[in-house]
C-alpha cells in the first residue's frame, strides 16, 4: 500500500509526522508522502520540516516516509513556479489540488498543473479528455480519491485516464487518524470508481516503480 497525498498538522491535518508514519506502518504501508497545503507564503516552511522528518523517521520504520507539498487554490500561473521551487527544497513528491466539484478551485489549475509537470493532480474533478492526454504525455497521475466530496467524480475521472492511457493513483488524502485507507477500502475505492481489480492492481504496480525511482 502506498499512498502519495496526506496531511499532517503543518497545514490542517491532526498527527505530528512521527505518529502520521506510525499510523501507516500499522497497516502495512509500503511509503506514504506527507504533502501538507501550501502556497508561496509557507512552501519553505514546510517542506525542510518534512524533509527533516524523514530523515529522521525512516532509519526506524518499515514505511518510507516521502517529503512531498500539495501546492493548494494557487493561481495557475504561480504553479510552474512553486513546482520548481518546492522540488528545489526537497519535495520528492509535488501534488497539486486539482479542480474538485466541491471547492471553489481556480479554472485552468488542471491544465497549469499538468504542463507544469507535477506528479499527481489530485482529485482533478470533471478533467477534459484533453487535459487528461496531456497528462499521459507528460506521466502526470490522475488521483481516485478516497476522501468525501472530492470522490464524487472519480468514476468521470478514471474514464477519462483509460481513454488516454493516462495513470491513476489512488489516494487517501488523509488528515486524521480515520482517514487512512487499508489495502482493502483503497481496492474499494478503485473498483467504486468503474476499475476492475486488473486494472487496479497495474495502477498499484505503477505507483510502487514511481517510488522505487525516488
Amino acid at each position: 500500500m502506498i499512498d502519495l497525498h496526506t496531511h499532517t498538522f503543518f497545514s490542517d491535518g491532526a498527527l505530528v509526522p512521527a505518529e502520521h508514519l506510525r499510523r501507516v506502518e500499522v497497516l502495512g504501508y509500503q511509503a506514504v508522502a506527507i504533502t501538507d497545503h501550501a502556497d508561496s507564503s509557507n512552501l519553505d516552511f514546510i517542506i525542510p520540516r518534512i524533509v527533516r522528518a524523514a530523515k529522521d523517521l525512516n532509519p526506524h520504520s518499515s514505511t518510507r516516509l516521502l517529503p512531498g507539498i500539495e501546492l493548494t487554490h494557487v493561481p495557475p500561473a504561480l504553479i510552474a513556479s512553486l513546482t520548481r521551487q518546492a522540488r528545489e527544497l526537497g519535495a520528492l513528491v509535488v501534488v497539486v489540488h486539482g479542480e474538485t466539484p466541491v471547492e471553489p478551485v481556480i479554472p485552468g489549475t488542471n491544465l497549469a498543473a499538468i504542463e507544469a509537470g507535477v506528479d499527481v493532480l489530485s482529485h482533478p474533478g470533471f478533467i477534459s479528455e484533453e487535459e487528461a492526454r496531456l497528462a499521459a504525455d507528460n506521466g502526470v497521475m490522475l488521483e481516485i480519491s478516497g476522501r468525501k466530496g472530492h470522490s464524487l467524480t472519480n468514476g468521470h475521472v478514471a474514464r477519462m485516464a483509460l481513454k488516454v492511457g493516462a495513470k491513476l493513483v489512488v489516494n487517501a488524502d488523509a488528515h486524521a487518524p480515520g482517514d487512512f485507507l487499508t489495502a482493502e477500502m483503497a481496492r474499494k475505492v478503485a473498483l467504486g470508481a468503474g476499475l476492475t481489480s486488473k486494472e487496479y492492481d497495474k495502477i498499484r504496480a505503477d505507483v510502487q516503480a514511481f517510488v522505487k525511482n525516488l
